[in-house]
């Protein structure tokens, strides 16, 4: 028996994420939609229910890229289809799951049958599957970029074209796009996030009286959905009609020139990129006005538009907050307002909320804010002041009291850091910072497929045929091609990695007033990272001991905020750092085998507190080198005279020593060097 869905008209509150769902069942030329939101805020499960209020299609029968009846597809691989009678189904939601391949995404082509026997054999993908219907990816954020590259683009238009040695196919491929995410496990790339027509921000609603009514909906649906189903039935077919009643009247709603002035000013006031955000706040205030009821599109509709269509196409960096500032927006649109085609507002404009139930149920709906810090790290506690040193000063005396702790330094500008890379070839996943073997990427070699075969090597399967033609009864022209010949491309690309700082904030390093620039350097190496698609952690000692401060993440904004809240002072705990560093890589190695670390330490190599500190840092240093981790040391030394502490801290790693004036430069050949090498050599 089938799950019953939890009906999208009991869902409570989440006004602006339910907004954008239906905008886009209205109008799906306007993109998609982005929810991004901390876990366990239901995001999947409003998405999934969104699928019972769309109408039924009707499709050719047995056409597997679900064309429709009157106006099939020319180019469908099933065709070509005569016009006339279909079949009639739901609309379909499929769902991509993050560990897809290639062919699971696009479709496959049968390489084998292509040459051997000269048929052009192909599987449909999710994408065909998707046709007029929804593609649902869940954590996609998590998507290799590969995929995400070939998603987007099949999204914006409208068709899916599958290449493989020649052999090419295309097949419609229009659906509404549906991405949730959780920003604490990374972001996507700015250029990625333009892809999607609108975003929206989630979060746990902190009204205990709505949080109560969330609870009470969802146990009821557990105990008894069909029952629970059946008291909303209602609702949701007074929201279909409605969906269907804003459908028609869609194409009669005028986009005035005063409303697209506003647009205009209002995206250029926002220094968005390009015009993509212009055409999608038009679609969408389009649609606003149509979901409403009317067929003038007004200024609270623009207004609407803008905060669904450009907090995420305004970011310049991976570390500004999201949103839009409401105070900015309202002084554009007054400044652009007033043109002569400008309708009057509607007294009484039919919101998400409002006709049939929209999800409130009585409940006063909640308006949902940006995600502010809300990361699944807020109640960690941030790194705590110098603890007093409690062990005897020189000569038996008293302790001496423990130096004040300093207030945060604010972090320097960041700036394009140097390409800090891992030595040997890896396999971990797709990014751009070290050499590994990937699925994408220039051809390096060939051999036997192990398992279905996905990138043929022409010239090692020609190759590899050639000897046999004559006993293959071959004497004129052409080639006979078996199983036997057929060889895989081996291809080398960029994989990321996890990039580990250990970063020293003890007073040695706050009494120089250097934590500034410290501060600066680490955020540019975690720019670097995001850019690379790389896992960061971020590893803090100073006074007594080392703390973790961010256990390894794809989110450079939690390090930044991190970074940007750490206090400094006391003594200097390297070994500390050192050993702490060593625990968390041995942990990563367990969970993920196949991503390589890159141990970045920054410090002045200087180390107190305890007995022959220098001696057990080298000690701690050692453990790094004997598992063969690549590691750099960022030289903070300053001054007229210098002990190169951090020199000698690299060498013991088996890594290099770079400067933070060094670490500015456009380009390094050999930073990190092979371990085995690097201890060779000292």
């Amino acid at each position: 028996m089938a799950s019953v869905p939890y009906p999208f008209t009991a869902v409570v509150g989440m006004d602006d994420m339910r907004l954008s769902l239906l905008l886009n069942a209205v109008s799906p030329s306007i993109g998609g939609v982005l929810v991004r939101g901390e876990k366990g805020t239901a995001k999947s499960t409003v998405v999934r229910a969104l699928t019972a209020l769309l109408p039924t299609l009707d499709t050719v029968a047995g056409c597997r890229f679900s064309c429709a009846p009157d106006g099939p597809d020319p180019d469908c691989p099933d065709g070509p289809h005569e016009p006339g009678a279909g079949v009639s189904r739901p609309t379909r939601l499929v769902e991509l799951p993050v560990g897809a391949s290639e062919d699971r995404l696009v479709g496959a082509l049968d390489i084998e049958r292509a040459l051997s026997e000269g048929v052009k054999a192909f599987e449909p993908g999710l994408l065909a599957q998707a046709h007029r219907g929804i593609l649902y990816v869940d954590e996609v954020n998590l998507l290799h970029d590969h995929l995400v590259d070939l998603l987007l683009d099949a999204a914006a238009m409208g068709a899916s074209h599958v290449e493989r040695e020649g052999v090419s196919v295309r097949h419609a491929a229009r659906f509404l796009l549906v991405g949730t995410m959780n920003p604490e496990e990374g972001e996507l790339r700015p250029q990625l996030l333009d892809r999607f027509g609108l975003t929206v921000e989630v979060a746990a609603s902190r009204d205990p009286e709505q949080r109560v009514e969330v609870v009470r909906r969802r146990l009821a649906h557990d105990d008894d959905p069909a029952g629970f189903a059946a008291r909303w039935a209602g609702e949701e077919a007074a929201l279909r009609e409605r969906i269907t009643a804003a459908r028609a009247l869609l194409p009669r709603v005028v986009l005035g020139d005063g409303a697209l002035r506003q647009i205009a000013a209002t995206c250029a006031a926002f220094e968005v990129d390009g015009m993509r955000a212009d055409i999608v706040m038009a679609r969408t205030a389009t649609a606003l006005a149509a979901w409403a009821g009317r067929t003038d599109v007004t200024v609270e509709d623009v207004r609407q538009a803008a905060l669904l269509a450009l907090p995420h196409r305004r970011r310049r960096n991976p570390f500004d907050a999201p949103g839009l500032d409401e105070t900015k927006l309202d002084e554009t649109l007054e400044e652009f307002g007033g043109g002569d085609d400008e309708p009057e507002p509607d007294p009484d404009p039919e919101g998400p909320e409002g006709g049939p139930d929209g999800g409130g149920g009585g409940v006063p709906p909640q308006p949902q804010g940006p995600d502010d810090g809300q990361d699944g790290q807020g109640g960690q506690q941030q790194p705590s002041g110098a603890q007093p040193e409690d062990s005897p000063a020189p000569g038996g005396g008293p302790a001496p009291a423990p130096a004040p702790e300093q207030a945060p330094a604010k972090a320097a500008e960041p700036f394009r850091a140097k390409v800090l890379t891992v030595p040997g070839l890896g396999d971990g996943a797709a990014g751009r910072r070290s050499r590994a073997r990937t699925e994408h990427g220039r051809t390096t070699g060939a051999h036997r497929p192990r398992g279905a075969l996905t990138k043929l090597h022409l010239a090692a399967t020609v190759q590899a045929a050639a000897p046999h033609q004559r006993a293959r009864g071959r004497s004129g022209p052409g080639l006979v091609v078996r199983r036997d010949d057929l060889r895989q491309a081996v291809r080398e690309g960029r994989e990321g990695n996890l990039v580990l700082f250990v970063v020293d904030a003890s007073g040695s390093m706050a009494a120089r007033q250097r934590m500034s620039a410290v501060k600066g350097a680490v955020m540019s190496l975690l720019l670097d990272a995001y850019q690379r698609r790389d896992k960061v952690g971020l590893v803090t000692f100073r006074g007594r001991g080392a703390e973790l401060v961010l256990p390894p993440t794809s989110s450079v904004d939690a390090a930044a905020a991190r970074l940007e809240q750490l206090p400094t002072g006391g003594r200097t705990p390297l070994s500390e750092g050192l050993l702490k560093a060593h625990e968390v890589l041995r942990v990563e190695r367990l969970r993920d085998p196949a991503r390589r670390p890159l141990l970045v330490v920054v410090t002045d190599g200087r180390a107190t507190g305890g007995v022959e500190p220098l001696r057990l840092a080298a000690r701690a240093a050692g453990l790094h080198a004997a598992e063969g981790t690549a590691s750099v040391v960022v030289d903070c030394e300053t001054g007229p005279v210098r002990l190169g502490l951090a020199a000698e801290l690299a060498v013991q790693l088996g890594g290099t020593a770079v400067t933070l004036d060094e670490l500015r430069a456009d380009a390094i050949a050999g930073l990190v060097k092979d371990t085995r090498t690097s201890r060779r050599a000292a």
